[in-house]
């Protein structure tokens, strides 16, 4: 027991460094490492003198992303410098980084990553989603990304929310739907009471993505189009994603009580697939009855 104790005393205690110093630490071995894989004959340069460590040289690297020597070297060093995202993906492109490797890089640089434009997701959607989709059939499906932009739906839930299903892609958004649409267009009749969960959610993944030019530019248009989600805004409530119940009202039949359900993609995060669940028999035979009915949910009215 002595003995244990005489050893307790003399270990060494390692200290704990900042958060921030171990990201740019690990940043610096991660540029490094990717830095040294690549060879000069990969991206057409010649091998040049004898070289001391393999793959390029810090400069090259510089040469090739078309940044400074000195503000790579800091990077790679580990330095406490901002990175912009342009920059950023110069880098990533020069040391060919797939698409994990870059989120990494984005991670470790402190910046927010860029987020694709919502045609450029829906060109991007792997057939197993849309497989899952048409598979998830009857159930109401659509694959929604961190924004609130739909990419694609199956047949189902273009049957039950035809608004959202046939609007333009630059349009189709849940959450700008749910605050813009006038009462007459909306099926959802406890839009009102789900309005306040709708902004939290939405802020806490806008937290996510801050300073990212996309988003601050949505919020500013809904801010003007919906006094109430300007307002919602203004209370900087957060509220975690989770499941909630909507309910759908169209002329001729029940209303349609659901509970919608939230999948997130690993690999892509705040991309998931939304599955609308019917609460009762009376809610799945009126889904059924639509899907029979096309145009039974489709508004003919102006506004």
């Amino acid at each position: 027991m002595a003995q244990v104790d005489q050893v307790a005393q003399v270990a060494p205690v390692l200290p704990i460094r900042p958060r921030a110093e171990r990201r740019r630490s690990d940043l610096a071995l991660f540029l490094r490492s990717r830095r040294e894989r690549i060879t000069p004959d990969d991206v057409g340069m010649p091998p040049g003198p004898r070289r001391r460590t393999p793959g390029l040289r810090r400069e090259e690297v510089a040469q090739l992303a078309g940044v400074g020597v000195t503000w790579y070297t800091w990077l790679e060093q580990g330095r406490p410098i901002n990175a912009s995202p342009q920059v950023l993906d110069a880098v990533a492109r020069t040391l060919r980084l797939g698409p994990a490797e870059r989120e990494h890089l984005y991670r470790l640089a402190d910046t927010p990553q860029p987020h694709p434009a919502a045609d450029e997701e829906t060109t991007g959607i792997p057939a197993d989603i849309r497989t899952i989709l048409d598979g998830l059939d009857p159930l109401p499906a659509a694959l929604v990304n961190a924004r609130s932009d739909v990419l694609s739906f199956n047949a189902t839930f273009a049957a039950l929310v035809p608004c959202l299903a046939n609007a333009p892609v630059s349009e189709r958004n849940s959450i700008w739907f749910t605050f813009t649409a006038p009462p007459v267009c909306n099926p959802i009749v406890n839009s009102e009471e789900l309005a306040a969960e709708h902004a939290g959610i939405f802020r806490y993944r806008y937290s996510q993505h801050l300073g990212e030019p996309e988003w601050q530019e949505f919020v500013h248009r809904l801010c003007a189009a919906s006094p109430e989600f300007a307002r919602l805004w203004a209370s900087h409530d957060v509220v975690p994603p989770r499941p909630c119940n909507k309910i759908f009202r169209y002329p001729g039949i029940a209303d349609i009580a659901t509970r919608s359900t939230n999948l997130e993609l690993s690999y892509q995060p705040g991309t998931r697939v939304i599955v609308y669940t019917p609460i009762n028999d009376e809610s799945r035979a009126g889904i059924a009855w639509l899907r029979e009915h096309p145009d039974a949910a489709t508004t003919r009215h102006e506004h």
